[in-house]
């Protein structure tokens, strides 16, 4: 009779590090700290002339920043059930669940692509004003790492519906799913200091 080891007892989904490739933790954690000083400097700047914040603030829809962040938590809800459907074993409902997600980011760029359009037509530029060079800058920045993250979750979509993923191997799903998470985590942070906060 042999010693029971503490692995033998212990759950077997323990993990040493964060679900996923840990290389895209090290990248997340990279993008958290350029926004995190994006962040710093907006607040920075706004203290110094909040007067001026709060007049150009005040041309943004709110109803649109609104939406877009129930779309993002929206898509946020559905990548995990993907990663739970994988997790369970089924591909199908996996695919299904990446391909709603995706269809949620598409519904941010068409509302956040339609503000640029109506704020450029408007002869709102870079060089307008301070408040203006943050939204534009902070908010396109953000655009691109929302196309960034549907490229991830289509290739990760692509590859589950080839047969790559499967109850024991999912860590392109996981790695993808925590991508999106951090786009939406930006976003809800973005939205209150950009739209709301005065």
């Amino acid at each position: 009779m042999h010693a029971t080891t503490e692995t033998e007892t212990g759950p077997s989904d323990l993990r040493s590090q964060p679900p996923g490739d840990l290389a895209m933790w090290v990248f997340i954690l990279a993008e958290l700290l350029v926004f995190g000083i994006f962040f710093a400097a907006y607040a920075f700047a706004r203290a110094q002339n909040p007067a001026l914040f709060d007049h150009y603030q005040q041309t943004l829809s709110r109803a649109s920043g609104l939406l877009n962040t129930v779309v993002l938590i929206t898509a946020s809800y559905f990548a995990v059930r993907a990663l739970d459907a994988i997790r369970a074993g089924s591909r199908d409902r996996c695919v299904r669940w990446l391909a709603a997600a995706l269809g949620m980011g598409g519904v941010f760029l068409a509302v956040k692509g339609g503000e640029f359009v109506h704020h450029f037509g408007e002869g709102v530029r870079l060089s307008s004003n301070t408040f203006y060079m943050f939204y534009l800058s902070l908010t396109f920045f953000h655009f691109m790492h929302v196309i960034m993250g549907m490229v991830i979750l289509a290739a990760v979509a692509a590859k589950a519906r080839a047969g790559a993923y499967s109850v024991d191997e999912h860590t392109g799903v996981e790695t993808g799913t925590a991508y999106w998470h951090m786009v939406d985590l930006v976003w809800l942070i973005l939205f209150p200091l950009v739209y709301v906060m005065h």
